[in-house]
């Protein structure tokens, strides 16, 4: 027999809620899988002479002011800067320096690896951060895994194991006869196992701190990108660099610049509200982006074996959250 069940208005009502919800979510991670698809593949395109020709250290600067400011406009008008006459403890304070370390480190190694491998093996090799973030969720925060979730991550390292074999098979000689290719050195390998580290350890971090506290959004955003600034102002500094602080600044890296900007804010969103498990999400569906444009802009010539561990990938995707 069917019963069929009266939906009432109020239930009518919350599940117009739940799909707005839905839909906002889907946005919101459609734009954070565009902005961090397109980043290595807009890196490349500055590059002059096989040379990205703006200082790292300043263009991590300008993404943490744009950042600053939104925040501190964000928090102007909802009301919040009332908050600020109350000077924070230095114990607070002390939780939002660890994270903006983590990051400022992490932002100049990602334009620093771009010398050594191309977009697609770094977009694919990223996609280590999946395991180390997962492993650091599970010895820092407690959350335990699945076998399934385990195999997954087995099945990631295999992917960066192969794709980083079949690329460093890849001759001089061969690359200069049939235009661009896949390619990443030894050097690139332990740069962005170094960066898949630290990315993970931010994240859970500062998932943690932003959860944590019962503080705006944008207040502990204020406090992240306070540090930001300074210390990625300090670095810029300390290269000597600042009497031409804008120096190899196109439109393209005004575009990084605004992308990641963004990107950070919306990841706070993400780490606040939701789950890291999203930014995993974001992680394995950016590939996906990455390998369109640097086909479309940059003429990439992906080999057979590329597939191999998109493929895996693909799978220990679907084992880690099925």
């Amino acid at each position: 027999m069917i019963v069929i069940e009266n939906v009432g208005p109020g239930s009518q009502a919350g599940m117009r809620r739940q799909w707005r919800k839905r839909i906002r979510w889907g946005v919101l991670f459609a734009l954070m899988v565009l902005i961090y698809g397109s980043h290595a593949p807009l890196i490349t395109l500055t590059k002059v002479d096989g040379r990205v020709p703006f200082h790292p250290s300043s263009c991590v600067v300008m993404i943490e002011l744009s950042k600053l400011a939104i925040s501190l406009a964000s928090l102007s008008l909802s009301g919040g800067l009332s908050t600020l006459c109350q000077p924070p403890s230095a114990v607070l304070l002390s939780s939002y320096a660890v994270p903006a370390v983590l990051y400022a480190l992490n932002n100049n190694l990602v334009v620093l690896m771009q010398a050594f491998m191309d977009p697609s093996s770094f977009q694919v090799l990223s996609n280590l951060k999946i395991a180390s973030t997962a492993l650091l969720y599970s010895l820092c925060l407690g959350k335990r895994l699945r076998p399934a979730q385990w195999c997954a991550l087995g099945l990631l390292l295999a992917a960066g194991f192969c794709h980083t074999y079949f690329s460093l098979d890849l001759g001089e000689q061969e690359r200069a006869e049939n235009g661009p290719t896949l390619h990443i050195t030894a050097w690139g390998l332990f740069l962005v196992l170094v960066y898949c580290f630290i990315s993970g350890l931010a994240a859970v971090y500062t998932e943690r701190v932003l959860k944590s506290q019962e503080l705006p959004l944008s207040l502990q955003n204020l406090y992240l990108y306070v540090f930001g600034v300074s210390i990625n102002g300090i670095s810029a500094y300390m290269s000597g660099d600042e009497q031409n602080f804008l120096e190899g600044f196109s439109g393209v890296v005004w575009v990084i610049i605004a992308g990641q900007a963004a990107n950070g804010l919306l990841m706070s969103i993400v780490l606040k509200h939701g789950s890291g498990i999203t930014r995993l999400f974001v992680i394995s569906c950016s590939m996906l982006v990455n390998a369109l444009l640097s086909w479309a802009i940059l003429g990439l010539q992906l080999s057979p074996f590329f597939l191999l561990p998109v493929c895996l990938i693909g799978l220990a995707a679907y084992l880690y959250y099925t």
